[in-house]
Order: structure tokens, then C-alpha cells, then sequence
């Protein structure tokens, strides 16, 4: 039976654990920092543009700067809320516990593999596909804020990418400054001291309001 993540051993072994047989499979499981810019930057920048190019002349562009960075906050509490709920939920059959190991398990099993540091296409796209259709059924429909989707999900996207970039330098890249030492610091903590505290990678927001930082 597959260990919870708190109770994993940690593998030191330069070779990364196999998840699938199939190397076509195995393959998808492998991602690059790079491919989470290429894929990503140019998303945000194409929902934020096309607001900016269907807003009406003379009318106040206000609401961009702030839907913008609201889309971003909503990010780090969505990062606090996958990490904790989603990534280290503790299933209980087998067939579960292969599946979440495969998620995230296997991270916290290897941490310094340099190549599932961020999450993989196959699992991102079809992710923020959901959560496209979410920030169109409830702020442009629901909320009647048609003019503020495109912005918000731009900061939203934007705020995905520095996770994991920040996620991917926190195991691999030195940190210079004050801020991301300390970010660096807290998420070796989690993975090495307190693996059921500790979820927010890019901000500490959320575990201080939600009580899940020992500190």
C-alpha cells in the first residue's frame, strides 16, 4: 500500500521514479520550466489584450489594473486550496492512492527531481480550461461583469506561472533577497519538517489566515 505523504521516505536517487510502463505515458509525466512559459505567458497576455482591444474609446480602464491583480489573489488562495485539498488528500483504496501518488506523492517521494517540479500540459490545460468556464459562468454571467473575465483571468494565469517558477526555484535555482530566501526556506520546511503544514509555495497568505502555519 502507498504511504500518505507525511509518512513517505524521502528517495535521494538521481533516476526518477518511474510512473508508467509505457514510455509514450511515461513521457507526459516529465515537463520542463521553460514549456509552463510558452504555454502560459502568452495566454495571459491574450485574455488581457483582448479587453483592452474591445473596450469602448473614452471609457475608464480602471477596472483592468484591478480585476488584474484580483485575479491574482484569487490565484494564491487557489494555490493554498489545491495544495492542501487536492494534492495532499489522503485516499483510501489502492487504485486512489496510485493516482494521487502519481499527482503529487511522487514529488514529495523525490523533491529534487528537477523535471516534475511544475505541473505537466496534460494536466494544466485541461485545469485551466475549467477554470476558464468557472470565471465566465460566475463573474460574467452570474455577476454581470462580462468586461472584467479577460483581466482576471490574465492575473490569475500570471499568478500560476510564478508558482511554479517560484516552486521550481525554491528546489533547484540559489535565492537572492530577503523575500524568496524566506520563501525558500518555508517550502523545504514543508517538505522536510511538517508535510501536513505549510501549503502556500508563493505566499504564506493563506496558511496564516487558515491557522496551517506552525510559525
Amino acid at each position: 500500500m502507498i504511504k500518505s505523504i507525511s509518512e513517505m521516505e524521502i528517495s535521494h536517487d538521481e533516476q526518477p521514479i518511474r510512473l508508467f510502463k509505457s514510455d509514450f505515458l511515461e513521457f507526459f509525466t516529465h515537463v520542463h520550466p521553460v514549456v509552463v512559459l510558452i504555454i502560459w505567458l502568452p495566454v495571459a497576455a491574450y485574455f488581457l489584450l483582448a479587453e483592452v482591444a474591445r473596450m469602448d474609446t473614452g471609457s475608464s480602464w480602471l477596472y483592468l489594473p484591478v480585476a488584474f491583480l484580483l485575479g491574482i489573489f484569487v490565484w494564491t488562495l487557489t494555490e493554498y486550496l489545491m495544495h492542501r485539498f487536492v494534492f495532499h488528500y489522503h485516499p483510501q483504496s489502492p487504485a486512489a492512492q496510485k493516482i494521487f501518488f502519481m499527482f503529487h506523492g511522487v514529488h514529495h517521494a523525490q523533491p529534487q527531481c528537477k523535471t516534475r517540479l511544475v505541473m505537466p500540459p496534460a494536466a494544466s490545460i485541461p485545469m485551466a480550461a475549467i477554470f476558464i468556464i468557472g470565471f465566465y459562468l460566475v463573474v460574467g454571467l452570474l455577476l454581470g461583469l462580462p468586461h472584467w473575465v479577460g483581466p482576471l483571468i490574465s492575473g490569475f494565469t500570471v499568478g500560476y506561472v510564478a508558482y511554479d517558477m517560484i516552486h521550481y526555484a525554491t528546489h533547484h535555482l540559489p535565492m537572492h533577497g530577503r523575500v524568496m530566501k524566506f520563501l525558500k526556506r518555508y517550502h523545504m520546511l514543508h517538505h522536510f519538517k511538517t508535510p501536513d503544514m505549510r501549503y502556500g509555495v508563493s505566499s504564506p497568505l493563506w496558511d496564516l489566515v487558515f491557522k496551517t502555519d506552525p510559525d
